[in-house]
């Protein structure tokens, strides 16, 4: 590979591949890029859809450094090559160390260095097209590319910090004073300057003033978003990111770079979708309103006064006696106690006693899409118990044990009874309907919509109050112990 880009190296304008070559390999390498995604739509194929997306960009940038598009250049070929071997030790290090807990974060982070990457390309080429004749195909591309991929990367960098530490979510500002007003006014500036852009291509101020407009917009997007709307934002920015992608394509006429943008933003784009429909709340009102209690809704003393009853490790192994059907719903407490382990061995414990054991899931429990479904596939849970919220919920009247660690919106009550609570509407897993239910939590604090559950103090409810994995863990002893 040193070889062959030391001969592009010599920029005498000779391909190893040509043009046809290269749309051969880019070709090729979009039919991976499909077969990635598709593997990535169920946790058995997951593996092999990320080896088939790996394989597919290192065959696409072989195509790129190798191909007419780099020829006629004098590059470096050995910066190249140091720069893949920096970027492979930093990915593989953070594949590595990186908590499941902590995976949000870095979703996010990506997001945001692939805006950026888009906007710095579409920049690069804005500054070696001045005095060429760029058409208006080329100008328009690379404002949109300098727009979308700079506000997705401040998006992305005040989201990552804000899921560093949930707890600190409250330090941000609910809301920016004129804050829609603000948005407008940012957005109609980065309009108009990508028009100025197309306008005067020989002026680098217009490119620059496109992106800083753009990432001001990105900060005043995301800094008002709730913890609880997390999981449609990620999902949103990885879709901007992917349209970023897309733009810089155009920009520099890579198709495979068109295909791959195009497929992670439509992708990114019905993620988003599902989303919303899980929240029952629409796009706009995500990314332009907020979540939190109102005002007139009751308070935690007048939900839970006199009506909580807590339970023992050693009281919860006595509901198991007799039990035939346990309901596990896991949120992010689990994720935070990384209890996943734990669990599964509660699972087989149960198992062993001849009760059948299920995983009740919500699609935004967690801090991102998929959150439980990866956790409990690291710990080797089998896929064939996790159970969708429509396909269980229908079922949980016939649950003896519902099994709650760690989530809180997804099962509040509230949800369905009370039309003036923030949640209202939302779809959540109706584990109020089980015959007991049992809920692992540190204490009575709210979740992310600041809100009391109902569900805590009902007459059928257990509390046994704990970090996750301790918990589960004196549980399991017990069980052992009455094996």
């Amino acid at each position: 590979m040193i070889g062959a880009l030391t001969t592009l190296a010599a920029g005498d304008g000779t391909a190893i591949l040509g043009r046809q070559g290269s749309d051969v390999v880019y070709l090729i390498a979009s039919i991976f890029f499909i077969l990635g995604i598709k593997g990535l739509t169920h946790p058995r194929t997951a593996v092999r859809g990320n080896q088939f997306g790996a394989f597919g960009m290192l065959l696409a940038v072989l195509a790129t450094v190798l191909g007419p598009a780099a020829a006629g250049h004098a590059f470096d070929p050995t910066m190249i090559v140091i720069g893949i071997a920096i970027g492979a030790v930093i990915g593989g290090l953070a594949a590595i160390r990186v908590q499941m807990t902590g995976m949000p974060q870095m979703v996010a982070i990506f997001n945001g260095f692939g805006g950026i990457a888009s906007a710095f390309v579409a920049g690069g080429a804005f500054l070696l097209a001045i005095g060429t004749e760029m058409s208006l195909q080329g100008n328009i591309a690379i404002g949109v590319s300098g727009m979308i991929g700079s506000v997705t990367f401040t998006g992305s960098i005040v989201a990552f910090f804000k899921l560093l530490d949930l707890r600190s979510l409250r330090k941000f500002p609910s809301a920016i004073p004129g804050q829609r007003f603000l948005n407008a006014l940012l957005f109609l500036g980065a309009i108009a300057a990508c028009v100025w852009l197309v306008q005067d291509s020989e002026n680098t101020t217009t490119y620059w003033t496109v992106c800083a407009l753009a990432a001001v917009l990105g900060v005043t997007l995301t800094t008002p978003i709730g913890g609880a709307d997390m999981p449609v934002v990620i999902a949103l920015l990885n879709s901007y990111s992917g349209l970023a992608a897309a733009a810089t394509g155009f920009v520099i006429d890579n198709n495979v770079l068109i295909v791959s943008g195009s497929l992670v933003g439509a992708s990114g784009v019905i993620l988003t979708a599902i989303m919303c429909k899980a929240m029952n709340r629409s796009l706009p009102n995500v990314i332009f309103g907020k979540l939190g209690p109102s005002a007139d809704g009751p308070s935690a003393d007048d939900v839970y006064g006199g009506k909580v009853k807590s339970a023992s490790p050693d009281e919860v192994a006595m509901l198991f006696d007799g039990a035939q059907r346990v309901v596990i719903v896991p949120g992010y407490g689990m994720a935070v106690a990384q209890a996943q382990h734990t669990v599964r061995d509660l699972t087989n414990l149960l198992e062993a006693m001849d009760i059948t054991v299920e995983f009740a899931i919500h699609p935004v429990a967690g801090r991102m899409p998929g959150h439980m479904n990866v956790l409990l596939a690291e710990a080797d849970i089998d896929y064939d118990k996790l159970k969708e919220m429509d396909e269980i919920n229908p079922t949980f009247g016939q649950v003896d044990v519902a099994l709650v660690i760690g989530a809180n919106d997804v099962v509040n009550p509230v949800a369905r009874t009370d039309p003036n609570s923030p949640i209202a509407g939302m779809p959540i897993l109706d584990v109020d309907k089980a015959r007991t239910v049992v809920v692992v939590k540190r204490s009575l604090s709210p979740g992310f919509a600041g809100i009391p559950n109902p569900l805590f103090a009902m007459d059928n409810t257990y509390m046994m109050f704990g970090d996750g994995k301790k918990a589960i863990m004196e549980l399991n002893a017990v069980l052992k112990e009455n094996a």
